[in-house]
């Protein structure tokens, strides 16, 4: 019994380890993100996956125009990366 412990609890104690520092933190970011997308609103200071920044102004289900200058641009929810709180 005791064989088998000593071989199977550090492959056990390893597993905790990546969860712990890799695979929870991982999921609490995705989560966050997830969050914020949902929560995006008309006049949003916005930065988006490719670094562009600029404001929303309209938003849609699945995509958002965002006026950078004298452009509106079209993206999809999912590449603004941040939003900006003065």
């Amino acid at each position: 019994m005791e064989g088998i412990l000593g071989t199977v609890g550090p492959l056990i104690l390893m597993f905790a380890i990546f969860y712990f520092l890799l695979i929870r933190p991982q999921q609490k970011r995705q989560k966050a993100t997830v969050q914020m997308q949902s929560n995006l609103a008309k006049g949003d200071k916005v930065v988006t996956v490719g670094g562009l920044h600029g404001i929303i102004d309209s938003i849609d289900e699945n995509k958002v125009v965002i006026k950078s200058g004298n452009a509106n641009l079209t993206y999809d929810k999912q590449a603004v990366r941040d939003v900006i709180r003065d």
